[in-house]
Formats: structure tokens, sequence, C-alpha cells
């Protein structure tokens, strides 16, 4: 039988995110008259970290080929600085569930899993912490409970106290961007409560892989040298940056855009006794899909829509703590904006059926 992956090239539209853009489409893309670097200095690159750097009212911004690296390479920094080898995290954090532990194998440093894996973080967790911390890390939206964001004034209250205990900030902002419809804030004002951040470019923005990281000019300059360690700096980075500035220039006016698809669609799903929405309404442009089907069952639905309709859904889905109920991420890009709300609730209750 053909897998389901296969059958998305043979699609002529996908439900979730930016589509199924090909490798035309991605290089169709790039910018030709950025410049060429050598070894992540000057052409595409530069005028890439430059922007960021205006972007996110940082002095310094370096790109790095991987968010896994440039969150490594932060921590790794700020546990130098501060003499200790121990940082905090959501248990839900990319660097403990996704990197195979590759903040203790290289680096040496301690995860502190703080708070508990199924809501946001609150400031009882954080003054519960009794061991000194060189840092703490956290993700805005949390991807892995369905793109949640805490309250403005909650955060404000979580940071105060960390920095009044002397540890510093750290933001995964892979899915930044996502972030500043709900707070109604610019990427700067988000990030001006962090000591240091890293934003994707092909999330949320369906560039080529790349990310930077941006914090004060000492830090970004031995960050440049981890990047050499880590075997990060190639001899030619231009294509992804290059792609990165176009998808910037593309895709960051549409945040609002997408966001408020994605409310509307949760209202429309909302009236399938089969399906839950997390979080309810949606805090950004992505939300999980709590879907009461068998894996089978939904197997078998996305293959039948894909091959009678020519739309593709989802690849799989993945286990809830309920043996009875499969998730999938509906993130809203370019693709979902063609289908209308009530597109979107038919087709997934088509896959619920």
């Amino acid at each position: 039988m053909e897998d389901l992956e296969d059958l998305r090239v043979r699609c002529e539209r996908a439900l979730n995110w930016h589509g199924n853009q090909t490798a035309a489409d991605l290089l169709a893309r790039i910018p030709a008259d950025l410049g060429v670097d050598r070894y992540g200095k000057g052409g595409a690159v530069s005028a890439l970290e430059e922007r960021i750097c205006e972007l996110l009212g940082k002095p310094a911004a370096v790109f790095m080929p991987s968010g896994t690296m440039a969150q490594q390479i932060a921590i790794r920094i700020h546990a130098d600085r501060a003499g200790l080898r121990s940082f905090g995290f959501h248990p839900m954090s990319h660097l403990e569930l996704h990197e195979d532990k590759a903040y203790q194998r290289l680096h040496s440093l301690i995860g502190v899993p703080t708070g508990d894996a199924n809501r946001l973080l609150a400031l009882e967790d954080l003054t519960s912490i009794t061991e000194p911390l060189a840092a703490f890390l956290f993700e805005l939206p949390q991807r892995e409970i369905g793109g949640r964001l805490p309250e403005w004034g909650d955060l404000q209250k979580q940071l105060a106290h960390l920095r009044d205990r002397g540890i510093a900030v750290h933001l995964d902002g892979a899915r930044l961007w996502e972030s500043t419809p709900h707070y109604q804030k610019t990427p700067a004002e988000i990030v001006g409560l962090f000591d240091t951040v890293y934003v994707s470019f092909y999330k949320g923005l369906g560039a080529l892989s790349g990310c930077c990281l941006a914090g004060d000019e000492d830090l970004i300059e031995q960050a440049r040298v981890w990047r050499k360690r880590h075997g990060g700096t190639l001899f030619g980075m231009w294509p992804n940056a290059a792609s990165a500035i176009e998808a910037l220039d593309r895709r960051l006016p549409l945040f609002p855009r997408y966001y408020e698809h994605a409310r509307a669609t949760a209202d429309a799903l909302r009236g399938i006794d089969q399906v839950e929405i997390v979080p309810d309404l949606p805090q950004t442009s992505m939300m999980h899909l709590h879907l009461r089907v068998s894996e089978e069952q939904f197997l078998t639905g996305a293959r039948r829509i894909a091959e009678d309709q020519g739309i593709f859904t989802w690849p799989r889905s993945s286990p809830a703590d309920t043996p009875s109920i499969r998730v999938v991420e509906l993130t809203v890009g370019d693709a979902t904006l063609t289908f209308s709300p009530d597109e979107v609730a038919n087709l997934v209750e088509d896959l619920v059926r």
C-alpha cells in the first residue's frame, strides 16, 4: 500500500501550514542579489543578522544552521558566565524531548525540569526551585501543549523573580512570530524581556533551515566561537540566509491573518463531537486537535481524502494519554488560508467519521 507521505506529492492541495513546498518552489524564492558569505561573513548572512538585530532590538545576532545548536550554545555561555552547570526549563522543552540529552553529553550541563508537563509554567513553580541555576529557558509559544502562551503580566512576574535571583533568561523563540498577534506586541517588545533569544526561519516562516541567536555583543562573539566548535560555520550559508530574508519580507505581515483564521477555524471545529481543540481558543496560529478515532481509522480517512479529493491532511497522528484519542497539530499558513473554516471542519469531520 502506498505510504501517505508518497501521496503528498500527488495531492493538488494541502490543509496544513504552507502546504507542499517543492524544491523548485523553495529555490525560486532565494534572492540572487544579496551576495555570498564566506564562513558566515558577508553577503546574505551579514544582511540577515543586521535585519534580526533591528527586528528584535538586540545589539548582536549570529546565524546558525539549527536551533538545536543555537540553544545549547546560548545555555552553555550563560552557564560559563555564572560558574554553574544547572539550568531550568519546562518538562516539554525541545532540549529535553528532542535532542537526545545533548546539553548533558556535549556540554556537561544539568537540566532541571520545572513545573507540570501538561500546563504552562506558574510563578509558584519557579519559587519552589531550591538549587542555584545559571539560566532558565522559556518557550513562547509552548508548542508541545498546543501553542499556549502565558498572560503577559504573569510572564513579567516570572522573569522578574528569576532576575532577582541572578538567573539569566533565554527565550526559545522558534515560533516567536506566531506570538505577536495574541500579545499585540512587536517581536522586539517580547524579546526585550529576555537576555538571549533564538528564532527559527523554517518553522512559521517556511524558509530553508536555519536560525539566529541574538543577545549582547560579547555573548554573540562567544557564540560564533562555539558555532565553529560545533561544526556549524559552513563555507557558504548564503542560500539559507537569503531564503530567510525573503520569508521574513513575505510572511511576517501575514501572522495576524493566520491567527484570525485559526480562531475562526476553531469556531467551526467546535461543533464536532469527536474533536477537542487544545487550547480553546487558540492563542497562536497553531492548535492541537484531539480526535476520538483509532490510528487505523485516522490513516484510512487521511488516505481516502488524499485519493478521492486530492487534499493532503496529515501524514500521521500521535498518541494521547487516553488510548482512544489521536492528536494532530494544525498550523495555519498559506495553504490553510485557501480553505474556509467550514471546509477545514468538514475535512476533520471526515477524518473522524
